[in-house]
Parts: structure tokens; sequence; C-alpha cells
């Protein structure tokens, strides 16, 4: 391939606050090198079927603190298949894209690392994602704003909670993982924290409360990721064994929207950064990723091939806190 002269960029699967963000850095970091930008629309769809608008400097003005992506998303069946992944990699190659920019979750890196098998072009992936599940990242752009919007939500619930001497479950995103729930429950101080990696016993569960009554807490706070179950069936679980009036909260999509935290904007800006950096460089097949404070780089195959651990150390560190 050769001199860089045109990039792609395409934000893919769920939205995430600071996408927005990372496409304002990219396009403008991208205009300071002198290379030109173009954004493909609706995720995988619009690298499919050709559609894209031009992202220079102007393009991209107002949207640092616009949640969403002005690109906008979507779920993309087609691209799973060989037909898909060729018609985009011919996209690529009719637009003389010589990089191209994903930006999303684990599902948007794994679309990225199977199309970098079919394309000349330099790929790079921009960890997005308010599940924060992505492999080889300590944190993943719009999770540190869906923990603030979630926690805003939990203190306010929580006076009511008080207030009325209740148990209240709030179930918070996340279908497989459950880092959402654990960042969330520790700094809200919730009683108990569940999360799909890790069983529960339901029993258990009911002591814990009971206990907190007999130590003299009137009102307890659980903060549940949604994938551990349904958790209206575990509230009037609760409510027939536990002497306690129990409700539930559920905070749906509120959690992916809104306008991004400073951290989360900064985190995009730096990662958007280090990719355009990279492929200055001649450098291809990375995700950006923040190690112990550190912007960096891993595979693309590392990032699919591995599962991210989740710290349940501090499962019990909460767990102590609750007392």
């Amino acid at each position: 391939m050769g001199k860089l002269r045109k990039l792609a960029v395409v934000t893919s699967g769920g939205d995430a606050p600071g996408m927005n963000a990372a496409i304002r850095a990219l396009a403008r970091l991208a205009a300071w090198n002198g290379l030109e930008v173009v954004g493909f629309e609706r995720g995988w769809e619009g690298v499919i079927e050709n559609k894209f608008m031009r992202l220079d400097s102007r393009a991209v003005s107002g949207i640092l603190h616009l949640g969403g992506t002005i690109l906008r998303t979507s779920r993309c069946e087609k691209f799973k298949t060989r037909e898909g992944l060729e018609k985009a990699a011919e996209t690529l190659a009719v637009n003389d894209i010589g990089g191209l920019i994903v930006i999303g979750g684990d599902g948007s890196i794994r679309g990225a690392n199977e199309l970098s098998k079919y394309t000349d072009a330099s790929i790079m992936a921009l960890p997005a994602s308010i599940d924060n599940d992505v492999y080889g990242t300590d944190e993943t752009i719009g999770f540190d704003t869906a923990v603030n919007t979630a926690l805003t939500e939990i203190n306010k619930i929580r006076d009511t909670a008080v207030s009325h001497e209740r148990t209240f479950i709030i179930e918070v995103m996340g279908r497989r993982r459950g880092f959402l729930a654990l960042e969330v429950g520790l700094t809200a101080g919730a009683e108990i924290i569940l999360v799909p990696e890790v069983k529960f016993d339901q029993e258990k569960l009911y002591e814990i409360l009971r206990k907190n009554a007999a130590k003299g807490k009137r009102s307890s706070i659980i903060v549940a990721a949604e994938g551990i179950g349904e958790t209206r069936k575990l509230a009037e679980d609760i409510q027939k064994n536990v002497d306690t009036e129990v409700r539930l909260s559920v905070l749906g999509y509120v959690q992916r929207g809104g306008s991004p935290t400073a951290r989360s904007r900064m985190l995009a800006t730096l990662f958007a950064e280090k990719a355009i950096d990279l492929l200055l460089d001649g450098v291809e097949g990375k995700v950006i990723v923040l190690q112990r404070g550190e912007i960096t780089s891993i595979t693309l195959e590392e990032a699919c091939s591995k599962e991210k651990p989740l710290n349940v150390n501090l499962l019990e560190l909460a767990e102590k806190l609750a007392i």
C-alpha cells in the first residue's frame, strides 16, 4: 500500500457517550496531517452500501458534548456473511480508503478483525462501550459516563428507599458482563451487587437482608446486571421471604445516552490521537487501549480471542463496605 491519503470512520453496534468526541478528534487530527476523512453512516450497513459523509474540520464542529453518534449506528446481519465482508472490502477499495477506524464494542472489534482478512486497508479500532467488556483495555469510551448516569439515578432512588424503608432492586445494563453493575454498585454503596459472572444464592441474599434489618438498616439497594435473570421475579421472591417492601427500578437505555463526561471525552480524544499516529507510522490491525494509565495498543486478534476478566475482589470489597 502506498502513502496514506484517505481515512474512513465507522461507529458500529450499540452507541456509547464519547463516540462523537472520538469522531471529532479523528477528523481534526487527520486534517492536521493532510488526510481526507469520510464517515460511513449507520455502521457496517453504510460500509456495505457505500453511504458516507465527508468529515472535514467544520463538519465535526459542535459535537464534542453530544451523546450518541452523528454517523448513526445499526446492527447489520449481512456483514456477518462472506458476501457482506467482500462487499465492505470492495467499498473501501473503490473509495481509495487506506485506513479504516472502527469505533465500537467487542462485537464491532470482531467485525473489524474479520474485515481485515478481506481488505488491504489498515484497520484500527477504538473500544467504545458502556459495558467496558473489551479485552486488553482498563476502560472503554463511554463507560465512565454510563456509570455516572446510573449513579445519579440511584442516588435519587435511595432517597425514596430511606424515606419509605424499602428495598430497591436497580437493574442496570449488562446482558453478559457485570462491569457496569459492579462499578455502579460499589460507588453507590449498594448492599448487594449481582453480576452474570458470579452465580448468587437467593437464600444467602435473603439472609443478608434479614441481618441488615436486625442491625438497624431500614432500607437496602441491590444493583443487578440485566443478565442475572428475571429481576421482577427476584423482587417478588424477596418480598415473600423477607420482611421488607420491595420495588424494582429498571434504568434501561438512559445509561447509553447523555453528554459524555470529561473522562469519556478525554479517553476518546487520546484513543483517536494514538490511532492516527499508528496509521501514519504504517501500523495496522490494532485496538487502542488504556493499560495502567498508558494509551497503547494490542492486536485485533488478541482482543477478539480473549475475555476480559471481572475483578471479583471488588465484590468482596463491596460486601465488606455494606456491613
